[in-house]
């Protein structure tokens, strides 16, 4: 059985090309390829970027980000939360949990995590644990945000 090993992804010209990959399979909308145009500076730049190999081709990826707590809007206590982004599993590949690996490797930093998900992967999300948080229209700005909340964390009321 293949274990999933995420893997923090170097800002590099490499990782650019196995992006390219992703957008080839027809999934320009989750294209982080100007995320890393704009980041591309040295191979040991600060990389929000996060990966699976399956062998040497790059199946599955995300972005991480932490946000400092005083542009918290979402969680109580008032602290560091995550946001998650471009969760994008190639679809050969979906289905075997590589998803979930990444989403279990953010979850691993014990920090809450807000996520605006993709149309029709709202099962995905409820597995994981994720809930819809309650709209406020002038702080979600017509997204719907998603929360995953630690131990001792709830959402702002």
């Amino acid at each position: 059985m293949y274990t999933a090993k995420v893997e923090k992804l170097l800002v590099n010209y490499k990782t650019l090309e196995e992006f390219k990959a992703f957008k080839e399979y027809g999934l320009q909308e989750l294209s982080m390829l100007e995320d890393l145009e704009s980041n591309i500076i040295e191979n040991d730049s600060v990389s929000p970027f996060y990966g699976i190999f399956f062998g040497d081709k790059l199946v599955a990826r995300m972005s991480l980000y932490r946000v400092d707590k005083k542009f918290n809007k979402y969680f109580e206590p008032a602290q560091d939360y995550l946001e998650l982004w471009k969760l994008e599993v190639l679809p050969d590949y979906q289905k075997k949990g590589f998803g979930k690996a990444l989403v279990d490797y953010a979850k691993s930093y014990n920090l809450p995590i807000k996520t605006n998900p993709r149309v029709k992967s709202s099962e995905f999300w409820e597995k994981m644990g994720f809930t819809p948080a309650a709209y406020n229209m002038e702080r979600d700005l017509g997204e719907n945000p998603l929360l995953w909340f630690p131990k001792g964390v709830h959402e702002i009321d």
